[in-house]
């Protein structure tokens, strides 16, 4: 019924005033006390799923995009980063919504959705299960293909509300933080909610092998070899590769042209709730 309810709304344009964006491979955890962000969210999720954990005691909110590399390793992370926020002895209860996925051919949402499932199954604390919009429940069949129906979502982490979105701007350093992705990165938490900050990097690859090669794919190719559900990608998924690609082999050494000093990229929310880099000499 839940899923039901979560799939008839239409996406919302979520604009990036008091917005947090996460990435793949990303999370960012706060409370309702922060007075710079007051919405988490996420989108292009097609086999991927979007996680909000959420206590509701102290209002300690987690969001974060699965994509099934470390499963069991990630729901600990975000579970020990909604505690650091809360008294879980105290008043409250943890709750966990997932939302993503679709029937796709390889069965990776599938897959996904059981390892989750059996990730906060394993945890010692009790997690309630609120928002289940996975996979079947949330699939679509058009010309015998399948696709996702909600590729993003948000949530208020003040009024805990959670709802079908999609996000025009999707925060500083996109390039750098897809390419952290491609690279073969671990989940990182992006954001510092005692500072109010977002904090990228510092990140550190190898060169990206045979970028060139990849340039030169057509559509097509991309399509098909950099994707796990080739037909049901949003529009942009190419140009946003192609933009990560390029920003890798302008990038081959990131200790050398974007960390020399070792130091992450921080920035905070400006007055009219953008964000904006921190002078690293002042931090």
């Amino acid at each position: 019924e839940k899923a039901k309810l979560l799939r008839s709304q239409p996406a919302q344009i979520v604009e990036p005033k008091g917005l947090l964006y996460v990435q793949q491979r990303e999370f960012a955890v706060t409370t309702p006390r922060d007075g710079s962000v007051s919405i988490l969210g996420s989108d292009d999720a097609t086999t991927c799923h979007i996680v909000v954990l959420r206590h509701t005691g102290s209002g300690a909110t987690c969001l974060t995009h699965c994509d099934g590399s470390d499963t069991e390793a990630e729901v600990s992370v975000i579970m020990s980063s909604v505690k650091s926020f809360s008294d879980t002895r105290g008043y409250g209860r943890l709750e966990v919504h997932l939302v993503g996925g679709f029937n796709d051919d390889r069965q990776l949402s599938q897959k996904l959705t059981n390892q989750l499932l059996r990730a906060f199954d394993l945890q010692p604390d009790d997690v309630h299960l609120v928002t289940f919009c996975v996979t079947e429940l949330n699939d679509r069949e058009e010309n015998d293909t399948h696709f996702p129906i909600i590729y993003g979502i948000a949530v208020n982490v003040k009024t805990a509300e959670i709802f079908p979105a999609t996000f025009p701007e999707k925060g500083p350093d996109e390039d750098l933080r897809s390419a952290h992705v491609l690279t073969g990165a671990t989940l990182t938490n992006i954001y510092d909610a005692k500072m109010e900050q977002l904090h990228i990097g510092p990140y550190f690859w190898r060169p990206f092998p045979h970028v060139d090669f990849w340039l030169e794919q057509d559509d097509k190719q991309i399509l098909q070899n950099l994707s796990t559900s080739p037909l049901a990608e949003p529009p942009h998924f190419v140009s946003h590769i192609r933009s990560t690609l390029t920003f890798l082999k302008e990038h081959p050494f990131p200790s050398r042209s974007l960390f020399p000093d070792r130091k992450p990229r921080i920035y905070k929310k400006n007055e009219e709730g953008l964000w904006e880099q921190v002078c690293s000499d002042k931090i």
